[in-house]
């Protein structure tokens, strides 16, 4: 049949034409520098041989198994944790993402090989089956188009053997993927992408983005002015958006939020390129926040996880002013050290420590770690609840599994109840830390057993290092600049939407220190012991202890205001304020058993006072009490007990007679610190 070859050729003409409709949406989508239409053009000529063994290393551990019955592919056993090896983070995330491509076409694919003959193969062993699935998406992701040979690359056997086998069958394929979309009746290839999947994207493509400000490069008001000179405008919230817009975030004083339209557009911004700017998912800005908020100047703070770098960088730039060091645990290799400071070192962090060991190595009597008050801790999660799974994955290096549980739509089981229990483990060694004050566990689950019930069990299991200060839940707060009202829940959760990630935030806090319970040495004891105070000396001279009271005269505002220890336990704990109450006043047990405050009185005043039975011999001694003004009256200080006897019976007075005023000291006012 002469007509039989022509039809076939041009078959395969309209096969390639239309068979690469991803990689025409990529192409338009590109509105990008000169640099990123590059990189473009060298995926459409396939990639080095390297690429492409990670890819099925990846594919071959997040593949769909199949029963047997219906098991017509064979792959090769997957129960070793196959060893990666990236050239650089291009390499890495082109090989992720060719994997991913392959999970969500693997049925597709998997039909072409069969309806084209090209599989089974005696050449080719079920080990390699994955390579081949890979290979074959990226051979009709070119237009079965030939791949260019990467010179500066060594070349890999299997790859060179699998790519030449399947070019020189690449009609047979092309009109195997034509019938199936003829048998289907898809108009395009993203007709195969199961429905959660595709609807997952989309959601992803229609998100806002947000970034966070590098201060120690660019100031807010920079920031805003370089936008607004680039035609964007403020607006109140996310719902306000329109196109050329953005808007501060709700939680945290330092967040942007842009629509996703202006994605490709800013990411080439220099203020991108100089990393002024850093996108990250708003759920890593929430934890970085609420840890920062818990920290009072020169606490330290410990990361648990390395994580993404930019959780590190977030947090080195909310916390330099304060003079804290953050630690970071699980950076094994020297050459993982070697990029992290570099990375950090570019970005402007300076108070950033690096530790070898895991967080669960380390000993919570760790000398190196005396001086941290807060672990922030980021556990490996299961995920779903992130907004862009890829993303999470390559920033956070996470498991790769988060891709199959993602195109499954649910997580097993086992799974859940291994992660579960690797959290409460982590979270319980974090309770033994005696010197920490405070723990942020955050989670992008949408899971309780990983959520609430990880933190609860870890309270109920009474491992605190400091049985006097046990553990409590506190609601977290992300921002002392934060326009967002306090909130009363004890669980911050916020589920995946149209607009944002989902994550879930807890902060345990350690209760305040109660002085009614104990004895005042007891809370000295306690207080020299966690270097709250400076070392006192019981037996003082008096001439110091003068000049003590003297320096803490002057700090006194008025009667009305608090001081400044009467703050929370996350700016000043508790056991710090009331052990200095007998040090400061600096008087023996008789004189603070009868002393008490005084306080001036407004003319109208002059008939009210608290008063204790005294002797008339007694009030011949009462001290005179200063005659201040309606102005002066807002700043009266407390008077002090001037002799032994005065001391026993002192109340509040205002008049006098003369003949008192000539015999009577005037006292002096002292804080009630």
């Amino acid at each position: 049949m002469p007509g039989s070859k022509s039809n076939l050729v041009s078959s395969h003409e309209d096969v390639i034409n239309d068979t690469s409709d991803l990689s025409e949406i990529k192409i338009s989508d590109e509105k990008g520098s000169v640099a990123k239409r590059t990189v473009t053009l060298i995926e459409k000529d396939g990639y080095p041989d390297s690429v492409y063994m990670n890819a099925a290393k990846i594919f071959q551990g997040i593949r769909t198994e199949k029963s047997k019955d219906k098991m017509l592919v064979r792959y090769g056993d997957n129960s070793e944790s196959p060893v990666l090896a990236f050239k650089d983070e291009h390499s890495r995330r082109v090989s992720y993402e060719l994997a991913f491509s392959a999970l969500k076409y693997q049925d597709l694919l998997e039909e072409i090989l069969l309806d084209s003959g090209v599989y089974p193969c005696q050449s080719i062993p079920d080990e390699l089956t994955s390579l081949l699935v890979v290979m074959l998406y990226d051979l009709q992701d070119r237009k079965f188009e030939a791949r260019k040979i990467f010179d500066e690359e060594e070349p890999v056997e299997e790859v060179q053997e699998i790519g030449h086998y399947l070019y020189s069958r690449r009609t047979k394929a092309a009109a195997a993927l034509a019938r199936c979309r003829i048998k289907y009746d898809a108009l395009s290839i993203e007709h195969f992408v199961p429905e959660t999947i595709w609807k997952q994207e989309q959601r992803v493509s229609a998100l806002p983005f947000y970034v966070w400000i590098n201060t120690f490069k660019i100031s807010l008001e920079d920031v805003i002015r370089d936008l607004e000179t680039k035609g964007l405008t403020k607006v109140e919230s996310v719902s306000d958006f329109d196109h050329y817009t953005y808007a501060m975030d709700q939680h945290c004083h330092d967040v942007l939020v842009f629509p996703s339209s202006l994605k490709e557009e800013l990411l080439n911004l220099d203020l991108f390129a100089d990393c002024k700017l850093l996108l990250q998912d708003k759920s890593r800005s929430l934890a970085v926040h609420s840890a920062q908020a818990l920290l009072n100047a020169g606490d330290d703070i410990i990361v648990a996880h390395t994580g993404s770098y930019l959780t590190i960088a977030h947090m080195s730039v909310l916390t330099n002013h304060g003079m804290s060091t953050i630690f970071v645990c699980g950076v094994k290799s020297s050459a993982k050290e070697e990029e992290l400071r570099n990375i950090f070192s570019h970005m402007g962090c300076e108070n950033i420590r690096l530790l070898h060991e895991d967080f669960t190595e380390l000993e919570p009597t760790d000398r190196r770690l005396q001086k941290a008050k807060v672990i922030l801790l980021l556990p490996q999660c299961s995920g779903l609840g992130v907004g862009n799974p890829m993303e999470f994955i390559l920033s956070e290096h996470r498991d790769a599994g988060l891709l199959r549980d993602l195109f499954q739509g649910f997580v097993s089981e086992d799974k859940l109840g291994i992660l579960a229990e690797r959290q409460l483990n982590e979270l319980i060694h974090a309770l033994k830390f005696n010197k920490v004050q405070a723990i942020v566990y955050c989670t992008c689950s949408v899971y309780p057993q990983e959520n609430e019930l990880v933190v609860k069990k870890a309270l109920e299991s009474g491992v605190e290092g400091d049985k006097e200060q046990p553990y409590r839940l506190i609601p977290p707060v992300f921002s002392t600049c934060s326009n967002s009202e306090a909130s009363t829940e004890i669980f911050f959760k916020m589920e995946p939407s149209e607009i944002s990630s989902g994550c879930f935030v807890a902060v345990l806090e350690r209760e305040k220190y109660s002085s009614k319970k104990v004895p005042a040495k007891d809370i000295l004891a306690y207080a020299a012991e966690k270097g709250l105070l400076d070392s006192i000396s019981e037996e003082k001279p008096k001439e110091e202890k003068k000049q003590k009271v003297k320096r803490r005269k002057r700090n006194v505002t008025g009667t009305d205001r608090k001081p400044k220890a009467a703050e929370p336990l996350h700016h000043q704990t508790g056991a710090h304020v009331k052990a200095e109450v007998p040090v400061s006043k600096a008087v023996s047990d008789t004189q603070q058993k009868h002393v008490p405050r005084t306080k001036a009185v407004s003319d109208t005043e002059k008939h009210v006072c608290r008063t204790k039975p005294v002797s008339k011999a007694q009030q011949k001694h009462v001290g005179r009490a200063k005659a201040v003004s309606d102005t002066q009256q807002k700043h009266v200080p407390r008077t002090k007990a001037v002799s032994n006897i005065q001391q026993k019976n002192v109340c509040r007075t205002k008049a006098v007679s003369k003949t008192q005023q000539k015999h009577v000291p005037r006292t002096k006012a002292v804080s009630d610190i």
